[in-house]
């Protein structure tokens, strides 16, 4: 199996499998979301934007439903990203608990009312099918590359 490598301290070479590759990708892109989610312009409607609840009006990119805890959310996941990505075990998880986690908020928002006080986060249908993507990308991602081959070496990079 192909390894990506990088230099680290010393010229050393550090190993990453392609479950840690794209585990940083997800991660850096949820933090990237983040950020632009506090962004005016990039989320349109920007001085509706309130702290949790339906009641919040601002959009990223002018679809999405955000609130600050929602930002804050993408924010999180993408810190967990950046870091449980430095290593195999790490990586894997972090797609695969994602994804199982996105899951659970697809099917939550499909059974909750969008325009009541339970609907916290908040979310829209756009975000909805966002979320049945992600989980199914996220799971993907973790079970399929999150496989190690049989005679698999174990590095420090893949522990």
């Amino acid at each position: 199996m192909a390894q990506n490598s990088a230099s680290g301290i010393g010229g050393t070479r550090i190993r990453w499998a392609p479950v840690q590759l794209a585990a940083l990708v997800v991660g850096a892109t949820f933090l990237l979301v983040g950020i632009l989610g506090f962004i005016p312009g990039i989320t349109t409607h920007y001085d509706m934007l309130k702290v949790a609840g339906p009641e919040s009006g601002a959009h990223l990119l002018g679809m999405f439903s955000v609130s600050v805890l929602h930002n804050i959310v993408h924010l999180a996941f993408g810190v967990a990203g950046l870091v449980l990505s430095r290593t195999f075990n790490g990586a894997r998880w972090f797609l695969i608990g994602s994804g199982i986690i996105y899951l659970v908020l697809w099917l939550y928002g499909l059974v909750i009312n969008l325009h009541q006080p339970v609907n916290f986060v908040p979310l829209n249908m756009a975000d909805n099918w966002l979320h049945l993507a992600l989980a199914v990308g996220m799971l993907g991602l973790g079970l399929l590359l999150g496989r190690r081959p049989a005679n698999a070496v174990r590095s420090n990079a893949l522990r």
